[in-house]
Protein backbone atom coordinates (compact mmCIF):
# COMPACT_ATOMS: atom_id res chain seq x y z
CA UNK A 1 0.00 0.00 0.00
CA UNK A 2 1.23 3.51 -0.84
CA UNK A 3 0.48 6.74 1.28
CA UNK A 4 2.30 10.15 1.11
CA UNK A 5 4.94 8.20 -0.84
CA UNK A 6 5.74 5.73 0.84
CA UNK A 7 5.27 2.11 -0.12
CA UNK A 8 4.60 0.11 2.83
CA UNK A 9 4.63 -3.70 3.15
CA UNK A 10 1.67 -4.87 5.17
CA UNK A 11 3.18 -8.00 5.80
CA UNK A 12 5.80 -6.13 7.70
CA UNK A 13 3.94 -3.71 9.63
CA UNK A 14 4.55 -3.49 13.18
CA UNK A 15 1.77 -5.06 15.29
CA UNK A 16 2.46 -2.58 18.42
CA UNK A 17 3.65 0.85 17.93
CA UNK A 18 4.13 3.30 20.93
CA UNK A 19 3.69 7.00 20.91
CA UNK A 20 5.38 9.96 22.96
CA UNK A 21 2.84 12.83 22.12
CA UNK A 22 5.93 15.43 23.54
CA UNK A 23 6.47 19.04 22.56
CA UNK A 24 2.53 20.24 22.98
CA UNK A 25 3.69 22.72 25.72
CA UNK A 26 6.68 24.12 24.17
CA UNK A 27 4.43 24.44 20.90
CA UNK A 28 2.40 26.73 22.16
CA UNK A 29 5.06 28.43 24.35
CA UNK A 30 6.56 29.34 20.93
CA UNK A 31 3.54 30.83 19.44
CA UNK A 32 2.65 33.08 22.76
CA UNK A 33 -0.19 30.61 24.10
CA UNK A 34 -0.78 29.36 26.71
CA UNK A 35 0.21 25.64 27.14
CA UNK A 36 -3.08 24.60 27.46
CA UNK A 37 -3.48 25.13 24.17
CA UNK A 38 -0.98 22.69 22.86
CA UNK A 39 -2.93 20.09 24.42
CA UNK A 40 -5.35 21.02 22.76
CA UNK A 41 -3.85 20.82 19.72
CA UNK A 42 -2.31 17.84 20.48
CA UNK A 43 -5.40 16.15 21.35
CA UNK A 44 -6.61 17.03 17.90
CA UNK A 45 -3.59 15.70 16.42
CA UNK A 46 -3.95 12.51 18.21
CA UNK A 47 -7.58 12.30 17.01
CA UNK A 48 -6.29 12.50 12.83
CA UNK A 49 -3.79 9.67 14.02
CA UNK A 50 -6.16 7.44 15.24
CA UNK A 51 -8.49 8.03 12.08
CA UNK A 52 -5.46 7.82 9.72
CA UNK A 53 -4.62 4.05 10.95
CA UNK A 54 -7.65 3.10 10.01
CA UNK A 55 -6.03 3.18 6.81
CA UNK A 56 -2.33 1.28 7.61
CA UNK A 57 -3.71 -1.19 9.88
CA UNK A 58 -2.04 -1.22 12.52
CA UNK A 59 -3.31 -3.64 15.37
CA UNK A 60 -2.02 -1.64 18.31
CA UNK A 61 -1.14 1.75 19.01
CA UNK A 62 -0.36 2.96 22.47
CA UNK A 63 -0.08 6.55 23.59
CA UNK A 64 1.55 8.58 26.45
CA UNK A 65 -1.14 10.92 27.27
CA UNK A 66 -0.01 11.81 31.36
CA UNK A 67 2.47 9.94 33.46
CA UNK A 68 2.78 9.37 37.37
CA UNK A 69 5.47 12.44 36.91
CA UNK A 70 3.29 14.62 35.23
CA UNK A 71 1.15 15.37 38.53
CA UNK A 72 4.39 17.47 39.51
CA UNK A 73 3.67 19.89 36.62
CA UNK A 74 1.50 23.16 37.83
CA UNK A 75 -2.20 22.80 38.95
CA UNK A 76 -4.07 24.90 36.25
CA UNK A 77 -1.67 22.73 33.47
CA UNK A 78 -2.64 19.08 35.29
CA UNK A 79 -6.65 20.12 35.59
CA UNK A 80 -7.37 20.71 32.00
CA UNK A 81 -5.59 17.52 31.29
CA UNK A 82 -7.54 15.89 33.32
CA UNK A 83 -10.64 17.64 31.11
CA UNK A 84 -9.02 16.26 28.38
CA UNK A 85 -9.57 12.73 29.35
CA UNK A 86 -13.26 13.44 30.04
CA UNK A 87 -13.64 15.37 26.69
CA UNK A 88 -12.39 12.00 25.29
CA UNK A 89 -14.37 9.24 26.87
CA UNK A 90 -17.80 11.69 26.23
CA UNK A 91 -17.48 13.17 22.87
CA UNK A 92 -14.78 10.27 21.19
CA UNK A 93 -16.16 7.02 22.54
CA UNK A 94 -19.02 7.50 19.85
CA UNK A 95 -16.62 7.31 17.33
CA UNK A 96 -14.32 4.07 18.29
CA UNK A 97 -17.40 2.62 18.24
CA UNK A 98 -18.42 2.98 14.34
CA UNK A 99 -14.74 2.59 13.52
CA UNK A 100 -14.96 -0.46 15.41
CA UNK A 101 -11.81 0.52 17.34
CA UNK A 102 -11.39 -1.15 21.20
CA UNK A 103 -10.02 1.27 24.14
CA UNK A 104 -7.89 0.17 26.81
CA UNK A 105 -6.58 2.66 29.54
CA UNK A 106 -3.56 1.61 31.22
CA UNK A 107 -2.26 2.88 34.65
CA UNK A 108 -2.99 3.49 38.57
CA UNK A 109 -5.66 4.59 40.03
CA UNK A 110 -3.52 6.81 42.43
CA UNK A 111 -5.35 10.55 42.52
CA UNK A 112 -7.57 10.00 39.72
CA UNK A 113 -11.05 11.41 40.99
CA UNK A 114 -13.69 8.61 41.22
CA UNK A 115 -16.12 10.16 38.67
CA UNK A 116 -12.85 10.18 36.08
CA UNK A 117 -12.26 6.58 36.73
CA UNK A 118 -15.90 5.66 35.86
CA UNK A 119 -16.28 7.46 33.16
CA UNK A 120 -12.43 5.79 31.54
CA UNK A 121 -13.69 1.84 32.52
CA UNK A 122 -16.70 2.83 31.06
CA UNK A 123 -15.57 3.68 28.22
CA UNK A 124 -13.24 0.48 27.85
CA UNK A 125 -16.70 -1.74 28.73
CA UNK A 126 -18.24 -0.11 25.85
CA UNK A 127 -15.84 -0.46 23.47
CA UNK A 128 -14.47 -4.10 24.45
CA UNK A 129 -16.32 -5.98 21.66
CA UNK A 130 -14.53 -3.64 18.88
CA UNK A 131 -11.51 -5.60 17.16
CA UNK A 132 -10.54 -3.54 14.41
CA UNK A 133 -7.43 -2.42 16.53
CA UNK A 134 -6.60 -0.97 19.91
CA UNK A 135 -6.19 2.15 21.19
CA UNK A 136 -4.08 2.10 24.43
CA UNK A 137 -3.69 5.24 26.30
CA UNK A 138 -1.31 5.14 28.87
CA UNK A 139 -2.83 7.32 31.46
CA UNK A 140 -1.79 7.84 34.81
CA UNK A 141 1.25 5.36 34.09
CA UNK A 142 5.16 4.65 34.76
CA UNK A 143 6.76 2.05 33.45
CA UNK A 144 8.99 1.27 37.05
CA UNK A 145 5.51 1.65 39.25
CA UNK A 146 3.81 -0.79 36.51
CA UNK A 147 6.53 -3.16 36.98
CA UNK A 148 6.57 -2.88 40.73
CA UNK A 149 2.90 -3.50 41.07
CA UNK A 150 3.12 -6.41 39.23
CA UNK A 151 6.03 -7.74 41.34
CA UNK A 152 3.41 -6.72 44.20
CA UNK A 153 1.18 -8.94 42.95
CA UNK A 154 3.33 -12.04 42.52
CA UNK A 155 4.43 -11.77 45.98
CA UNK A 156 0.82 -12.25 47.42
CA UNK A 157 0.18 -14.95 44.88
CA UNK A 158 3.27 -16.95 46.26
CA UNK A 159 2.55 -15.98 49.68
CA UNK A 160 -0.56 -17.50 49.25
CA UNK A 161 0.83 -20.32 47.92
CA UNK A 162 -1.08 -20.47 44.59
CA UNK A 163 2.06 -20.28 42.47
CA UNK A 164 5.32 -22.31 42.41
CA UNK A 165 8.76 -19.76 41.55
CA UNK A 166 10.52 -23.17 39.89
CA UNK A 167 7.87 -23.05 37.03
CA UNK A 168 7.80 -19.07 37.63
CA UNK A 169 8.67 -17.53 33.76
CA UNK A 170 8.63 -14.30 32.18
CA UNK A 171 4.98 -15.13 30.31
CA UNK A 172 3.66 -15.60 34.22
CA UNK A 173 4.94 -11.88 34.54
CA UNK A 174 3.53 -10.43 31.55
CA UNK A 175 0.41 -11.35 32.68
CA UNK A 176 0.50 -9.71 36.32
CA UNK A 177 0.93 -6.42 34.26
CA UNK A 178 -1.58 -3.58 33.56
CA UNK A 179 -2.81 -5.32 30.43
CA UNK A 180 -1.96 -8.62 30.24
CA UNK A 181 -1.78 -9.83 26.45
CA UNK A 182 -0.60 -6.81 24.65
CA UNK A 183 2.23 -7.50 22.07
CA UNK A 184 6.01 -6.49 22.66
CA UNK A 185 6.24 -2.84 21.34
CA UNK A 186 7.95 -2.98 18.03
CA UNK A 187 8.12 0.56 17.16
CA UNK A 188 8.00 3.45 19.65
CA UNK A 189 8.16 7.22 18.01
CA UNK A 190 8.89 10.44 19.91
CA UNK A 191 8.32 13.70 19.19
CA UNK A 192 9.42 16.94 20.39
CA UNK A 193 13.27 16.22 19.54
CA UNK A 194 14.26 14.30 23.01
CA UNK A 195 16.10 10.91 22.41
CA UNK A 196 14.44 8.88 25.59
CA UNK A 197 11.37 6.84 26.44
CA UNK A 198 10.79 8.45 29.40
CA UNK A 199 9.69 5.26 31.59
CA UNK A 200 7.51 4.48 28.77
CA UNK A 201 6.43 0.78 28.39
CA UNK A 202 9.43 -0.08 30.07
CA UNK A 203 9.01 -4.42 29.64
CA UNK A 204 7.11 -4.45 26.43
CA UNK A 205 9.52 -2.19 24.37
CA UNK A 206 12.99 -4.30 25.55
CA UNK A 207 13.30 -4.67 21.72
CA UNK A 208 11.61 -2.15 20.26
CA UNK A 209 12.63 0.17 17.28
CA UNK A 210 13.03 3.59 18.35
CA UNK A 211 12.43 7.03 16.18
CA UNK A 212 12.56 10.31 17.08
CA UNK A 213 11.59 13.52 15.52
CA UNK A 214 12.23 16.76 16.24
CA UNK A 215 8.63 18.35 15.32
CA UNK A 216 5.74 18.80 18.65
CA UNK A 217 3.56 16.71 18.62
CA UNK A 218 0.43 19.40 17.44
CA UNK A 219 3.02 19.26 14.07
CA UNK A 220 3.01 15.26 13.52
CA UNK A 221 1.22 14.36 10.28
CA UNK A 222 -0.28 11.21 9.10
CA UNK A 223 3.13 11.68 6.40
CA UNK A 224 5.23 11.55 9.78
CA UNK A 225 3.70 8.11 10.74
CA UNK A 226 3.89 6.50 7.58
CA UNK A 227 7.71 7.85 7.29
CA UNK A 228 8.29 6.05 10.87
CA UNK A 229 6.52 2.48 9.71
CA UNK A 230 8.53 3.10 6.39
CA UNK A 231 12.36 3.70 8.09
CA UNK A 232 11.09 1.02 10.50
CA UNK A 233 10.41 -1.68 7.69
CA UNK A 234 13.99 -0.98 6.37
CA UNK A 235 15.55 -1.75 9.81
CA UNK A 236 16.79 -5.37 10.30
CA UNK A 237 15.49 -6.53 13.53
CA UNK A 238 17.79 -9.77 15.55
CA UNK A 239 16.50 -9.85 18.81
CA UNK A 240 19.67 -10.32 20.04
CA UNK A 241 20.71 -12.80 17.71
CA UNK A 242 23.23 -12.27 14.65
Amino acid sequence: MRHYGFDLDEKKLPAHIAIIMDGNGRWAQERSFERAKGHEKGYETLKRIIDFNKKIGVKTISVYAFSTENWQRPQKEVSFLMQLAVNLVQEYTDTLIRNNIRLLITGTDDNVEAGLLSLLKEAMKRTEHCDFYTLNIAFNYGGRREIVDACKKIVVAYKGREKDLRNFSEGDFENNLYQAGLPDVDLMIRSGGEMRISNFLLWQSVYAELWFTKKFWPDFTAKDFCRAIYQYQGRKRRFGGL
